[in-house]
């Protein structure tokens, strides 16, 4: 697990610019950080150099130093620099070095190194199990391959423009190669997170960066300079026992040189997990708890009565309220704006299990998978509807509930009034926040074309692993844990068991408590069916009155200056006003706004700082 950047630009690159974005990464790999470089014909080369691949260790399995990245062949004509980590590789590691290759690592890097010199991109992808950001550096092929994950769990940007490319782990690490002249945020990336809360792929926050989409990959031609993206997979269902599929897929993601642990809550999907680790004989892992004493989303009792039945060393770690003194090193951490409330605990607690355990497993996964979700359930009331539409004109207004709402939905697509049940603003709020900005779409997701030949259940559950899942809650997973040197692992996530739970029956997969085919797998999960889902939700009217307040005064009129008068600084004095006479709905929103506002302005600051690059 690793922060990977590079570039391969047509000019020299000054020596601040791979240090800038190096730097950038430091926290994801605290263990080791090394950069090579290479001049225009791909001679190794001094700092000042045209193309070079940089790499940031957080060190998982092998840390030694020898297998430290980036990594090359024994020819030193591929190079790796990868982002991830991969399972159940060691048997064909094995064949490979019977047929001749020589392994200096026990590394999942060098499997994957070696694997690509055997097979090739296309072989190799499909042996890959696990979660993964990497790039391939061909200089046999003059071919730069960059591949994400299936699923989304790790991340990549890249910018592409005059036969440039550079990529990183994180808007921030990619930002230092950008000119200086494009450099402005992006119109669209602005409305897309007022949106959804986030920025979906491929889009950024800033017009030049792109953020490659999961189950995609790239293909950059050194010689002539030219970029292709290519979709490699797709959700499909394979029928198995998914039992076994699921036992394999947590024991797999044990193999660790670095301590374990279990991020462990009150729900079924996390319970689960504790419950086939211990079946395994890996009782020995430590569990994880967040903690809001006095709260009533407080799950640490029953997450703590579990550990103990089960006897596994609990820890409780209280989240503490210390939002005022982190704000602004949480946005950073967080990247571009990104305005998921529950990241800010998932943020503290990462930041304090990192203190005893390197990599932690988790929960995620089984809503989408298992239609966890209530809204799922809200939304199918009215597919009653789908193709239908109401004429209905959006008007300006800050204003969500009562008929204007039900209008509204009504005059949106079915699929596409599902991003009201967990939207940031809708159409007619930011129509009113945006008054000049005249490119706004009703939504920023990605769809397939089949979309309206699925039933309404599975269109749903497309548009979430398609935007939810990749682009919100696993970046927030691997934002929060990053930040910190905290390797997260999904076993929920594994492609293989994936498709074992696409090819269940409806019946059988979404079913009234949600998850009962899932708790089936763990007698010690069936009491969390019983209990109410609570989420992983912070005290929002706490940190409003009291450590975000002082932010407040003069929102609207940076927020304006921020966006380049795309937003209106009237209307957003009035949202904060209108909250603070009684308005509480405006809560989530507020704080939106709030996160966007620090971080569009630590954006502008480190644009300009590096500006000389």
């Amino acid at each position: 697990m690793c922060g990977i950047a590079g570039f391969f630009a047509q000019r020299p690159v000054v020596p601040n610019v791979p240090r800038d974005m190096l730097d950038a990464l430091r926290p994801r790999g605290p263990d080791a950080q090394h950069s090579v470089f290479w001049d225009e014909r791909f001679q190794l080369a001094t700092p000042l150099a045209t193309n070079a691949l940089l790499h940031a260790r957080l060190a998982i399995r092998d840390p030694r130093p020898v297998a430290d990245q980036p990594m090359h062949n024994d020819a030193k004509d591929i190079w790796i620099c990868y982002n991830g980590e991969v399972y159940g590789w060691e048997q064909e590691a094995q064949q490979l070095a019977t047929a001749g290759h020589r392994f200096h690592t026990r590394s999942d890097t060098e499997f994957i190194l070696r694997g690509y010199e055997a097979w090739g991109i296309e072989a190799l992808i499909p042996k890959l199990r696990g979660m993964f950001a990497l790039v391939i550096l061909d200089l046999r092929e003059h071919k730069l391959h960059v591949v994400r994950d299936r699923l989304g769990l790790k991340p990549l940007v890249y910018y592409y423009a005059n036969g440039e490319f550079a990529f990183g782990s994180t808007v921030r690490s990619v930002l230092p190669f950008v000119p200086l002249e494009r450099r402005g945020f992006s119109h669209q990336g602005i409305d897309a997170y007022l949106t959804h809360r986030y920025i979906p792929a491929p889009r950024t926050i800033f017009s030049t960066l792109r953020r490659l989409e999961n189950g995609h990959r790239l293909c950059f031609d050194l010689n002539t300079r030219t970029l292709e993206q290519k979709r490699y997979w797709r959700p499909s269902a394979e029928a198995g026992d998914w039992r076994a599929e699921l036992d394999n897929a947590i024991g797999l993601r044990t193999a660790s040189d670095r301590p374990v642990g279990l991020f462990l809550s009150g729900g079924v999907d996390s319970a689960v997990i504790a419950a086939r680790l211990n079946a395994q004989g890996y009782g020995n892992i430590a569990t994880f708890t967040a903690a809001f004493p006095g709260t009533a989303f407080d799950e640490s009792a029953q997450a703590a009565g579990l550990a103990m039945r089960l006897g596994m060393p609990n820890h409780r770690i209280e989240i503490q309220d210390e939002l005022r003194r982190d704000f602004a090193t949480l946005v950073r951490d967080l990247d571009e704006p990104f305005a998921d409330p529950s990241c800010i605990p998932a943020w503290y607690l990462a930041r304090a299990t990192v203190k005893q355990a390197t990599v932690v497993l988790g929960g995620d996964g089984g809503d989408e998978l298992f239609g966890g979700y209530k809204r799922y359930s809200q939304h199918l009331r009215s597919a009653w509807r789908r193709g239908l539409r109401i004429p209905y004109m959006f008007q300006p207004s800050l204003h969500l509930t009562g008929s204007r709402k039900l209008m509204a939905e009504g005059a949106m697509s079915w699929e596409h009034a599902y991003a009201l049940r967990f939207s940031g603003f809708a159409p007619w709020q930011r129509a009113a926040l945006q008054p000049e900005f005249a490119e706004r779409k009703v939504v920023y997701w990605r769809s397939e074309d089949n979309s309206s030949l699925l039933s309404p259940r599975a269109a749903l559950v497309q548009i979430d692993f398609d935007n939810y899942l990749p682009e919100y809650i696993l970046r927030k997973a691997d934002l929060c844990t990053m930040a910190h040197g905290l390797e997260l692992r999904a076993p929920l996530l594994d492609h293989l068991f994936v498709q074992r739970v696409l090819a269940l029956s409806d019946s059988d997969r979404f079913t009234d408590p949600p998850k009962r085919l899932l708790a089936s797998a763990a007698p010690e999960a069936q009491p969390a069916l019983l209990r109410k889902k609570r989420g992983f939700n912070p005290p929002l009217k706490q940190w409003l009155h009291q450590d975000l307040a002082d932010h407040v005064e003069g929102l609207g009129a940076r927020l304006t200056a921020h966006s380049g008068a795309q937003l209106n600084a009237q209307c957003i004095n009035q949202l904060a006003a209108r909250y603070y006479a009684g308005e509480e709905h405006f809560a989530e929103q507020l704080l939106q706004l709030l996160i966007l506002d620090e971080s569009l302005a630590q954006l502008t600051v480190l644009a300009r700082a590096n500006a000389d690059g």
